[in-house]
């Protein structure tokens, strides 16, 4: 038992010998007042600075990584949502792939509405293209809107809050169309479309050239999934000609993109686009057909948006380098000031000790006085 003790007390000993953090006995500490004071300023600091961390700590941000796309079986679905300046049986939609494959438009709905916006329509509208301008300066923005997604944001033009008596000329063309995933061309122009062994035509015979108006809003336009809260570089768009033979183009990219984050994973893609318009005149040389012409391409590279968060243990890490930061930091500033205080303190100190002439003084003055009076003491006796 004592051999045990004695290898227990032995074991101690040594681990004692290997403390770095060595107790300095209560009787031997000074405070300070000023101490306190760096030492309350230090704590109110490592306070703010963790809160801050906090916050990083509870903010997510998107990671973007780039693959090749290797889907090309699959199909792309295209949501459309137009209003053109033209009554319904006056127009017509359909689309034609690379492959010269006319894509039946069976899904895709005509709706007599009116052109013109209610106030509530129109205040969407100018917060949409206000929405527009700024990703268009700030592309960081889009993170935002990919959270936003998360809740479920409304995008879509709201229904008209008032029933109006005017005639509808307008026709809104909406509604989902599946195509290949290869190279193709959507488009609205006069007359309804038909089927033909060398391709496709529109029949446009019995629609006056007076009543052609192109004019037109994109309300919605997508690749993909719809999302909730993204917004499509289109969205919003409007166009108002007064020349019947105008051609709108769109030249569009579109990248295949699959979205990741803690709540909802999608595939769906984004897309650049490249507008142009011109007046259709044959004797000018400017040749075409008047209408609203999408055309579009799909890029081979695939993009990857992925909602990343700080993990726990990072954020411990940045904790305790704040804390010890700041402690060490304030330490050593208190111990700077300390030492110039000290400096300043013993300057002055001999500053006042090299005129001895002023101390001496009164002493002198004694001296001198008690000199006289023995003088004039001697004769009187």
């Amino acid at each position: 038992m004592k051999m045990r003790r004695l290898s227990k007390k032995k074991a101690l000993s040594l681990v004692k010998e290997l403390d770095a953090f060595s107790k300095v006995p209560e009787s031997y500490m000074e405070t300070s007042a000023s101490g306190g004071t760096v030492s309350l300023l230090a704590f109110s600091v490592m306070a703010i600075l963790a809160i801050l961390e906090f916050f990083v700590y509870r903010d997510t941000w998107m990671k973007y990584e780039y693959e090749v796309d290797k889907d090309f079986s699959s199909k792309l679905k295209i949501n459309i949502d137009i209003t053109v300046a033209m009554k319904c049986q006056h127009v017509g939609a359909d689309i034609l792939d690379l492959a010269e494959t006319m894509i039946t438009s069976s899904g895709l709905k005509y709706e007599p509405v009116m052109f013109e916006l209610s106030p509530q329509q129109k205040l969407w509208q100018r917060t949409l293209l206000l929405i527009q301008n700024r990703l268009r300066e700030e592309h960081a923005l889009q993170e935002v809107l990919y959270k936003t997604a998360l809740k479920g944001a409304p995008t879509a033009l709201p229904p008209r809050e008032d029933v109006s008596l005017e005639p509808l000329k307008a026709c809104r063309i909406h509604g989902p169309v599946y195509v290949n995933k290869v190279a193709g061309n959507f488009h609205i122009t006069v007359g309804k479309p038909i089927h033909h062994p060398r391709g496709h035509a529109h029949i446009a015979a019995f629609v006056s050239h007076e009543t052609y108006n192109f004019s037109h809003r994109i309300d919605h336009l997508s690749f993909g999934d719809e999302i909730p809260g993204i917004i499509n570089p289109l969205d919003g768009t409007e166009k108002i000609t007064n020349n019947n033979n105008q051609m709108f183009q769109y030249f569009i990219t579109v990248v295949p993109t699959r979205l990741q984050t803690y709540k909802i994973t999608a595939d769906t893609h984004q897309f650049a686009v490249t507008e142009r318009e011109r007046v259709i005149n044959h004797a000018a040389g400017s040749h075409g057909v008047s209408g609203i012409f999408v055309k579009y391409d799909t890029s081979s590279l695939m993009v990857t948006v992925k909602e990343q968060h700080m993990p726990l243990w990072q954020f411990l890490v940045r904790l305790c380098g704040i804390i010890g930061g700041v402690f060490s930091t304030t330490g050593v500033l208190h111990g700077f000031v300390g030492f110039c205080f000290d400096i300043v303190c013993c300057c002055h100190f001999k500053l006042g000790a090299s005129r001895p002439g002023q101390v001496a003084q009164p002493y002198n003055q004694m001296n001198n006085h008690h000199s006289s009076l023995l003088t004039d003491s001697g004769p009187q006796e």
